[in-house]
Formats: structure tokens, C-alpha cells, sequence
């Protein structure tokens, strides 16, 4: 009922990942308390298996990266207290073209990640037959539910058919855009795009505007920070797609937020909007459970810094609210009490996250 939390391997590994490198993850989760934190899904993507399927047409792993296969990784995983995801594609074969996709093999395939324990299937959308995904996807969400196993269904379609639109019918997130590239214009290209759908976000069903690149090199931290920042207030999926086993403490230090975590896991489960957008200065604002809002000012310039004034009527909040502020990346609470608006100093490609709690 609330945004999934783990980790994908596609983002840094691509298609060199074996069982080594998730087990060793699953570890990493653990020991860096991230997996306490909520980020319990460690995710397989494309390349897991081999080219084809056996005689009886059920996918295998690939035996020179997963020689003691899919089960015995899951039971690893489970050990560990976290949950184990996979991948596959609405089409004949996945996006690399190096395994089988699920295309016509929907209730075989449910029915072996069932018996081997997978929680979490991201489903693809590559050379398929031509049929939409309107007719497609809805194929594994009936074979899911048929094998009786709560998997979450992360529909992976890229917003081809505007899948917000009618997602909370067949899975439980739903990709609004492209893959994810680790730079700036990438990152708000992907939120801008996912924005726009946020009022078909609820619990049970999210926006996902693909996974996290924290962590990669791309992007600076201020940059970073904002990448958090807006999947958080966006309730999107944060799924970790840097190398865990060698994170540094400053990416530790994002994905570790706890208060921008429950900002994403609030139970109230209602997507952060765009309230104002002056020139490269803008306002993101949502409610949250009892009473308050989450407020993002972010600055999209890449040279100047901006005094940005988030004005509370845009908010939401009524005329004559006074509130506390709480800054959550500076972990501490404003002295002053605020009514009216809040202005903060923001430098180049950064934003100030302030959750606003009415005291009148």
C-alpha cells in the first residue's frame, strides 16, 4: 500500500550480473541498515536466464552466472528477511534480445517464479506481436493471481499507451516514461513527465518515473539530492541502482534519509505536484497524513542561486495557517513560526524539502 523499496541491478550492472554480486547486495542492504530503513525488494533485470527455454518450454537460468538458480537465490534473499524480484518482457524476447520474453508463456511463467518464491516482477515491453499493452499486460496480472503468490507487478511499458491511465487495474506501478540516464536533463525530464499523472497516484497503485541513479557518477550531490527528493515527494518506487557493496557514505547518506523516506511512505499516499513554476525557480507541494504538507523548493538553474518563495495558498494550506517547518535535509526545525509563505536560499541544482505542520 505504500511505493516499493529495494534495489534493480540494470542501472550500474547492465547484463553483468551474476548470483555473487546479488547475494553480496542482499548483504550490503543489511549491513548498511538500509534494508531496516524499508528497502527490503533486491531485483533482478534482464539476463538472468538463458536463451531458450527447456523442452518443456520453462524458462532456465543462465548456468554460467546463476549455477544453483533462481530458488536457491530467493531462499538467500528470504534468509536475509528481504524479498526477491525478477524480470521479464511482454514480447517474445527481453530488451537485450539475450532471453525468452513472456509472450504466450504468461501462466508457465507466473507459475515457475511463483514455485521459485519471487516476489516482484518488472515486466518489459520489447518485440512483441504487435497487440497493445492495453491487451498484454492484463495477460500476467490474471497468471499472477492465478499461482495465488503476492507478487508486485511493476508494469514496465514506458508510457506507451499512458499505462496511469489505466494501470490500477493490472499492476501495481506503472512506468510513465524512458529509461533513466545518469545526468540532470535526464532525471527532471523523468519527473517532469511522471508530474504530470500525479493524480492517479493512491495506495496500491504509484506513477514510476524509473529507478534511482544515486550513487552512479552521473550527477553531483547537490543533483542527487534532488533526484531523491522529487521520487520521494512523487511516492515513485525507490529502487537503489548503484553498486551497494562499494556505496560511499554520501550516497548512503541520500538513500538513508529516513525523513524523506516517510515522506514517500506516508500513508495518506497522495503524489507531490508542481504548485508554481517561475522561470527556473519552482514549488512542489503535497499533503500528507495529519495535516501537514511536504513542500520541495527547487532551483533548476545550473548558475544562479535563487531566494524562492513558496507562497501557502499555492500549498494548500488555508489563509491565517501558522506552521512549523521542518527541513529534511538539514534535519532540524525552523525556529520561526511561518504564515502566509517560506523563503529559502537555493543554490544551483538543488532544492530544500520542509514538511509544514499547522499549530493553528
Amino acid at each position: 500500500m505504500t511505493p516499493p523499496m529495494g534495489w534493480n541491478s540494470w542501472n550500474h550492472f547492465w547484463c553483468g550480473i551474476n548470483e555473487t554480486i546479488v547475494r553480496e547486495t542482499a548483504d550490503a542492504l543489511v549491513s548498511t541498515g538500509l534494508a531496516k530503513l524499508g528497502y527490503q525488494y533486491v531485483n533482478l533485470d534482464d539476463c538472468w536466464a538463458e536463451l531458450n527455454r527447456d523442452s518443456e518450454g520453462n524458462f532456465v537460468a543462465r548456468k554460467s552466472t546463476f549455477p544453483s538458480g533462481i530458488k536457491a537465490l530467493a531462499d538467500y534473499v528470504h534468509s536475509k528477511g528481504l524479498k526477491l524480484g525478477i524480470y521479464s518482457s511482454a514480447g517474445y524476447k527481453t530488451c537485450t534480445q539475450t532471453q525468452p520474453g513472456s509472450l504466450d508463456y504468461e501462466e508457465k511463467d507466473a507459475m515457475t517464479f511463483a514455485s521459485w518464491g519471487i516476489d516482484y516482477l518488472k515486466y518489459d515491453n520489447c518485440f512483441f506481436d504487435g497487440t497493445k499493452p492495453i491487451v498484454r499486460y492484463p495477460k500476467m496480472t490474471r497468471a499472477l493471481m492465478k499461482t495465488g503468490r503476492p507478487i508486485f507487478y511493476s508494469l514496465c511499458e514506458w508510457g506507451d499507451m499512458h499505462p496511469a491511465l489505466w494501470g490500477d487495474k493490472v499492476g501495481n506501478s506503472w512506468r510513465n516514461t524512458m529509461d533513466i540516464v545518469d545526468n540532470w536533463d535526464s532525471m527532471v525530464s523523468r519527473a517532469d513527465a511522471n508530474e504530470v499523472y500525479a493524480e492517479y497516484a493512491r495506495p496500491g497503485g504509484w506513477n514510476d518515473p524509473d529507478m534511482l541513479e544515486i550513487g552512479n557518477g552521473g550527477m553531483t550531490n547537490d543533483e542527487y539530492i534532488v533526484h531523491f527528493s522529487i521520487w520521494a515527494i512523487s511516492k515513485a518506487p525507490l529502487i537503489i541502482g548503484c553498486d551497494l557493496r562499494s556505496a560511499s557514505n554520501e550516497t548512503l547518506a541520500i538513500l538513508g534519509n529516513k525523513e524523506v523516506i516517510d515522506v514517500n511512505q506516508d500513508p495518506l499516499g497522495i503524489q507531490a505536484k508542481k504548485v508554481r513554476m517561475i522561470g527556473d525557480c519552482e514549488i512542489w507541494a503535497g499533503p500528507l497524513s495529519g495535516y501537514r504538507f511536504v513542500v520541495l523548493i527547487l532551483n533548476r538553474s545550473k548558475d544562479w542561486t535563487y531566494d524562492i518563495i513558496a507562497h501557502f495558498d499555492d500549498i494548500g494550506l488555508p489563509p491565517g495557517t501558522v506552521v512549523k517547518a521542518r527541513d529534511l535535509w538539514k534535519h532540524e526545525t525552523l525556529k520561526e513560526r511561518y504564515e502566509n509563505q517560506l523563503t529559502a536560499i537555493v543554490r544551483p541544482h538543488s532544492c530544500r524539502v520542509f514538511v509544514l505542520t499547522p499549530i493553528s
